[in-house]
């Protein structure tokens, strides 16, 4: 059911946590989101790893003790959540579409860890 995954790091200088990881550990920039203007997500490849960073103004504030979250992707969005909740987990936002061609919702496992499911459509 689940296919791949890597986590995530929500940041508010998206370009400067940009910089970091690719000019001085070395990773790099396979995918960003939009195409055009600021973005507000890219993935990043060191050898066979995978790093997505998103930008959030508010990441590490008080209104969000979370700076990362795990994305898994899955063949199906909406039976990887069914599995997630019956397994344990709570759904904090149920499946929907995208702009950028994938279907996306949020769980957080039984320890409150955030999860990203998503299906490409």
């Amino acid at each position: 059911m689940f296919t791949e995954a890597f986590p995530i790091v929500t940041t508010p200088d998206l370009p400067r946590l940009i910089a970091f990881y690719r000019d001085v550990v070395g990773f790099e920039l396979t995918y960003r989101f939009p195409d055009e203007g600021a973005p507000e997500f890219v993935a990043l490849r060191l050898g066979s790893s995978e790093l997505g960073l998103a930008a959030n103004p508010e990441a590490g504030g008080p209104a969000d003790s979370h700076r990362w979250e795990l994305c898994v992707y899955a063949d199906d969005c909406d039976a990887a959540v069914g599995a997630l909740r019956t397994g344990g987990a709570t759904v904090t936002e149920e499946p929907v579409d995208q702009p950028w061609g994938e279907r996306s919702a949020r769980v957080t496992d039984p320890d409150g860890n955030r999860l990203l499911v998503l299906a490409r459509l």
